[in-house]
């Protein structure tokens, strides 16, 4: 089986942003422990297992560049090493976070406008694009099912994934699909009550690489770097 990785943010392990959300999710994709949900009266009779199945397997995260297999000829350690002297370039920010509707998703997105987290994104999509193995037929086909429009596609085949600079949209994702509106509704209004004290600025200031040994394992933390560079350097 072959390993794929994703460069993501994902929140420090010792936050109440990491700890809460991955508790909501039911997994820690920082030690791979399986969680206790907490218990939210207002959502009682619905299936929180079946509701956050398919963000648990990925790990509380916000996606930079979607997770690839690694180019022919290039390893992980390469990938590790790059990532570090990458993040060295990256200044710390801040921006305001809240949980909020996706089209039928819930997930954690910027309030505002954020050009530090575009220019993080787009410095991640090109910058390790080097490390990223072609998709497969069947990989652009998956994609291919949500109909995308030729400027995306154009994206998927040059980026491997089609959502990429002016289709960015920040999120660290807390539901799967939610049909139902009334239901999407009520969901939201217990997770905005639920993390009303992580919701507001917050802190920008690293990148995890997570690891998929194989694509029927869940995603974990392999490795964390820290930014350490100045404003001007994106």
């Amino acid at each position: 089986m072959t390993a794929r990785y994703g460069i993501y943010f994902a929140p420090r392990p010792t936050t109440s942003l990491w700890s809460k959300a991955s508790a909501w999710l039911g997994r820690d994709a920082e030690d791979g422990q399986t969680l206790q949900r907490p218990v939210l009266p207002a959502l009682e009779g619905l299936d929180l297992d079946a509701l956050t199945e398919d963000p648990r397997g990925y790990g509380f995260h916000a996606t930079l560049k979607a997770p690839f297999e690694l180019a022919p000829g290039c390893t992980e350690d390469d990938l590790l090493a790059e990532t570090g002297r990458l993040s060295g370039r990256i200044a710390p920010f801040t921006a305001p976070i809240a949980p909020a509707a996706l089209g039928p998703f819930l997930a954690f997105q910027i309030q505002g406008p954020s050009p530090e987290m575009h220019a993080l994104h787009g410095l991640c999509v090109c910058a390790l694009d080097p490390f990223r193995a072609p998709l497969t037929e069947f990989d652009l086909e998956r994609r291919r099912k949500a109909r995308l429009t030729p400027e995306q596609d154009a994206r998927l085949l040059k980026w491997g994934y089609p959502y990429v600079y002016e289709d960015f949209r920040f999120h660290m994702t807390l539901t799967g699909r939610i049909r139902d509106d009334q239901v999407r509704v009520k969901v939201l209004s217990a997770l905005q009550n639920h993390f009303v004290a992580e919701t507001g600025p917050t802190l920008f200031d690293s990148l995890a690489i997570f690891r998929q040994p194989d694509r029927a394992a869940p995603f974990t933390v392999l490795a964390r770097f820290n930014f350490v560079g100045e404003a001007t350097a994106l």
